[in-house]
């Protein structure tokens, strides 16, 4: 007999939200982790005055259902982000001219949308190609398209697969703006809350290492201990997927659908300061770059911490990864100096997350298919095999790459796995 009826490799939220609702429906689950902590993606520091603040996933909106209710559920504090005042633009550009900008790249993002993917015509191509065929578009708009997709899927445009990113962005549907709130308490500390329902159900700091099919159970290699399951979940991105081996191999369609990602590259820096002296200036504390192209910063002040988070996204974070932290740091509050005031020299604190090639996630925000011929690698993950899952954000059928996403996948996930157990 199995050990359990089902083991969840991953604790981010996906895998979090089908253990809990797996263990909620009667089932004997037990979620491993190679971290040291849950959230996945979702992580916190605490600065030195015992302030903790979110240096991965963090922002959602009102549209982002499940995760709203998730946060009351928890009694989890909502802080909307501050938004009165002007936003910047590097170059600068008369704010009129900026607004009339991204009313056109909203455009281009739903003509992008409404794409009929079936047309052979668009057969194989890249972001980057598309973009060029919109030769009716004025140029500055296409080059704010292009610092989008960057800033959002966090690869270059000239990588990322047409078919992917029109099928990802349909089923982001958010009216609200997606950075219109956070917790004060951090994302990873909802994280923790979900989890310490799971009590010894959850095994920190265990790698699954390896995994093996077989037709009666599934064993999972966990610090070099076997243990066995009815159903195994692997609620990581694709990308880390396929870097656990699995015995026997897996038909070669699965190993074409896994082997499609690319990791996202971003570096998330939260500068604090004494004061938000942006907002003497009539300032919101946002920056749209145009170039650089892939950065954007935002006031994230909340309680007596006063600061701004600036991402930086595709391809110049690949750059930055290469350099020195300090470096970066001194390259961006040049740059927020620039755009809000010479008080941003002087911060009082600094957070640099990398996570380009990150230990256990590879990447940020999500994962992104670049091979331009496999058009079909989600649905083909989503099949998987008749005792084993594929569950991330990554496939969600909505808000694919945020949080709420990530919630939608692992309930999904939970109640495929209960109806193969005809529970």
């Amino acid at each position: 007999m199995p050990d359990h009826d089902v083991i969840v490799i991953g604790a981010g939220f996906t895998g979090l939200t089908a253990a809990v609702a797996l263990m909620e429906a009667g089932c004997d689950v037990v979620l491993v982790e190679a971290r040291q902590r849950v959230g996945g993606r979702a992580e916190a520091e605490y600065l030195p005055d015992g302030t903790r603040i979110d240096t991965g996933g963090q922002f959602f909106c009102r549209d982002m259902t499940h995760l709203v209710d998730l946060a009351k559920q928890h009694g989890a504090e909502e802080v909307w982000t501050y938004v009165s005042g002007r936003p910047s633009y590097r170059p600068p550009l008369a704010e009129q001219r900026g607004e009339s900008i991204w009313q056109e790249v909203d455009r281009l993002r739903d003509r992008m949308i409404a794409l009929d993917l079936s047309d052979p015509a668009l057969a194989g191509l890249t972001v980057a190609q598309w973009i060029e065929r919109q030769q009716d578009e004025d140029p500055a708009v296409l080059d704010s398209f292009r610092r989008l997709v960057m800033g959002l899927w966090c690869r270059a445009p000239e990588e990322i697969s047409l078919a992917y990113l029109a099928s990802n962005d349909r089923r982001i549907t958010n009216v609200y703006p997606e950075l219109e709130m956070f917790l004060a308490g951090t994302m990873q500390g909802l994280a923790e809350k979900l989890a310490a329902r799971l009590g010894d159900r959850l095994r920190l700091s265990s790698p699954a290492t390896c995994v093996t099919l077989m037709d009666d159970e599934v064993e999972v290699d966990v610090n070099g201990r076997a243990i066995t399951a009815r159903q195994v979940i692997f609620a990581v991105p694709p990308v880390m997927a396929r870097q656990i081996e699995i015995s026997p191999a897996l038909p070669a369609r699965l190993t074409k659908a896994l082997d499609a990602w690319s990791p996202g590259c971003v570096i998330k820096l939260m500068i604090g300061y004494e004061t938000p002296f942006w907002r003497d200036r009539g300032l919101s504390g946002s920056v749209r770059w145009s170039t650089p192209q892939g950065m954007y910063a935002c006031d994230i002040s909340h309680g007596n911490y006063y600061g701004l988070v600036v991402f930086i996204g595709g391809p110049l974070a690949s750059d930055w990864h290469k350099r020195l932290q300090s470096e970066l740091v001194a390259f961006v509050t040049d740059e927020l100096a620039s755009a809000l005031g010479e008080e941003a020299r002087t911060p009082r604190s600094t957070c640099v997350r990398d996570w380009v090639n990150d230990a256990w996630s590879d990447g940020a925000y999500s994962d992104v298919i670049t091979d331009l011929h496999s058009p079909d690698a989600e649905d083909v993950l989503l099949e998987g095999l008749p005792r084993l899952r594929f569950a991330c954000s990554e496939l969600s059928p909505s808000f694919p790459g945020y949080i709420e996403g990530a919630i939608v996948a692992g309930n999904e996930a939970a109640q495929t796995v209960l109806w193969k157990l005809g529970k």
